[in-house]
């Protein structure tokens, strides 16, 4: 692993909307759209906007689709860089019990083995517990052995292993 800096998650502000435009392209060039967080195509700074509307209006309850639960979605930044985006979801719907869980993580490719994610799920979980959660669910892919170890080395308990849509989930419960 490399030497990596300290991550401080932030909520989505212009402040850091370059950096993160250059990780969204990035995300998007490595065709991975479910890294995107809030699903609003982003091209020029002007498209944040409506990005930042959409991401308050998901933390506040409001116009969320039907499925969906109220998220609070943040951007991890290592100095002015963006090296990824966590997204808590305040409650948990069938669908998140079974995937997805309380909180969701992904970090920009070329930000990959650095420590960040493990930096990203820690500060994380004190902003669920404020958020009321008292027992933290998390999931992975179980041939993804990075998120695996990042979920353990934050006090992971591995609760089960199941199948979704023939892909194996590991489902872990953090105690906060």
């Amino acid at each position: 692993m490399k030497k990596s800096g300290k991550v401080k998650l932030v909520l989505p502000s212009i402040k850091y909307s370059r950096a993160y435009l250059k990780a969204f392209k990035e995300f998007e060039k490595a065709g991975e759209k479910t890294a995107l967080g809030v699903h609003i195509p982003l091209y020029t700074p002007k498209d944040f906007g409506p990005y930042f509307k959409k991401a308050r209006e998901k933390r506040n309850g409001i116009n969320i689709a039907k499925g969906r639960v109220p998220s609070t979605l943040y951007w991890a930044i290592v100095g002015n860089k963006v090296v990824g985006r966590v997204d808590i979801r305040h409650k948990l719907n069938k669908g998140l019990r079974v995937i997805g869980g309380h909180i969701g993580y992904t970090v920009v490719p070329s930000e990959r083995q650095k420590g960040y994610g493990t930096q990203m799920l820690a500060r994380a979980l004190p902003l669920a517990k404020k958020l009321g959660i008292k027992n933290a669910l998390i999931t992975c892919d179980a041939s993804n052995i990075g998120s695996k170890k990042i979920i353990e080395s934050n006090g992971g308990k591995l609760i089960n292993q199941v199948k979704y849509k023939k892909i194996s989930r590991l489902r872990y419960k953090i105690k906060l």
